[in-house]
């Protein structure tokens, strides 16, 4: 069967399944795994990327396919009858970016192609009936939706209520401290298939291999799993999801408005007593599921409408944080006053920090290669951060860029040094993409 004839095959059965999982939201599917045949993991294959590291068998994307049907009917069988050995995690160390002087790394893990493979086919299915369950408020990791509808979801719904009170939340290491009896607890109200379930917990104890020492976490998500971000939304989904529409919601004396991407998360309040019976409840909820707030991370802040244009983009305790976005009150050009948004501090110092390590290791490349690689760091900072309001912002990173691209083409050598008249010769040459506003928004 050709690969458009399985997909369509896939598809159908996916659409069944929603048709089901929304008809019957209290039901627990006992019997998931039967969807799970050849097919479906030629699709499975098909949606996992080939251009990953490899994981601790060190097989490669491509010599996986090389034998790519026997490999996946191994794999069916395995899979099916219970034999299959979820593989540890490969953990690696990438740079992070420091506030200090002292270098700091970030582990990521690096699971094998083939268990992204069967993670892939799982998650399929799981999230199809997940789709039917979750809020509208929700964002993160789910088809069909992004970041930007999630900033203009919370944008929308801030200044239909002139503001208000903001909780700026921040759970402390989520990914890595997600309890798994509570995981499995919830996942059971919806899902009872043994199959599924017990591939879950394969992976939720395949353990993490690193520097030739295997350790078995006892809390958090897979790591690198493809499974990973769609468990995170099905803790937080029962966490704090449906309890703030089931008991939050009908207490409160005015409006709210929460939006969620992954593990981000704010809630405006109309009224101040509401917001302020929230923050001392919700750290409470969060402990009941083995989840911690950071303490002084996680504020309340007044975000009322302001009454004067003298103040105008304050920077004071009316502004908060969400996806790399400082979201303030400010004029727009009709002299209206609307929710904007610029570049967060962080985010800004650390993109310009990438950018000099990028061009201080690469100084000696050519003048050309620098010109291709900057003109697709500063196009993907446009496509994120280029959005209304924030023209200053991505406006200053370009000029940035173009500034510690000069200092470093100057240390090419001990007599390299450019003068600024050759240096816009060579940006007239090879000319780096001007800023541009990619997400447009009425004000």
């Amino acid at each position: 069967m050709g690969e458009t004839s399985s997909s369509q095959t896939v598809s159908m059965k996916l659409q069944r399944i929603a048709e089901l999982a929304k008809a019957a939201p209290a039901m627990a599917f006992t019997t998931l795994a039967h969807h799970i045949d050849i097919e479906w993991l030629h699709e499975a294959y098909r949606r996992t990327r080939k251009d990953g590291a490899v994981g601790v068998d060190g097989q490669s994307a491509k010599e996986y396919a090389a034998n790519l049907e026997e490999n996946l009917r191994s794999l069916l069988a395995r899979a099916k009858s219970g034999t299959y050995r979820a593989p540890p995690v490969r953990r690696v160390h990438i740079p992070k970016e420091s506030k200090g002087h002292e270098s700091q790394t970030r582990p990521i893990g690096i699971p094998t192609f083939e268990d992204k493979v069967l993670q892939r086919a799982v998650a399929m299915v799981l999230e199809v009936v997940y789709e039917q369950d979750f809020h509208s408020f929700s964002y993160g990791f789910r088809p069909g939706r992004s970041a930007h509808q999630a900033l203009e979801d919370l944008r929308q719904g801030t200044m239909a209520m002139s503001g208000g009170w903001v909780l700026e939340v921040d759970i402390q290491k989520f990914f890595d401290t997600l309890d798994h009896e509570h995981l499995r607890e919830i996942l059971r109200r919806r899902v009872r298939d043994g199959v599924v379930l017990r591939l879950i917990g394969k992976w939720l104890n395949a353990g993490v291999l690193e520097a030739g020492a295997l350790v078995h976490p006892e809390m958090g998500t897979p790591q690198g799993g493809v499974i990973s971000p769609l468990l995170a939304n099905v803790y937080l989904h029962e966490v704090l999801d449906e309890w703030f529409v089931r008991d939050v919601q009908p207490r409160l004396e005015g409006r709210a408005v929460l939006v969620r991407y992954a593990d981000d998360f704010v809630i405006t309040f109309e009224r101040e007593t509401d917001a302020r019976r929230v923050h001392d409840v919700l750290p409470k909820r969060f402990a009941k599921y083995g989840l911690t707030l950071h303490p002084e991370k996680t504020r309340l802040v007044e975000f009322n409408r302001p009454h004067s244009s003298s103040d105008d983009d304050d920077d004071g305790p009316g502004t908060f944080d969400l996806l790399g976005f400082t979201h303030h009150w400010g004029l727009s050009q009709r002299g209206n006053w609307v929710v904007k948004k610029r570049t967060a501090g962080d985010r800004f110092g650390r993109a310009l920090k990438r950018v000099t390590q990028w061009c201080r290791l690469r100084r000696h490349d050519s003048i050309q290669v620098q010109s291709k690689a900057l003109a697709q760091k500063l196009r993907g900072h446009y496509a994120y951060y280029g959005i209304t309001g924030n023209a200053d912002a991505i406006g200053r990173f370009y000029f940035e860029v173009i500034g510690i691209w000069h200092k470093w083409l100057s240390r090419r050598s001990h007599r390299a040094y450019i003068l600024w008249a050759n240096m816009k010769r060579i940006l007239e040459r090879f000319p780096l993409p001007k800023p541009r506003l990619v997400h447009r928004y009425g004000t």
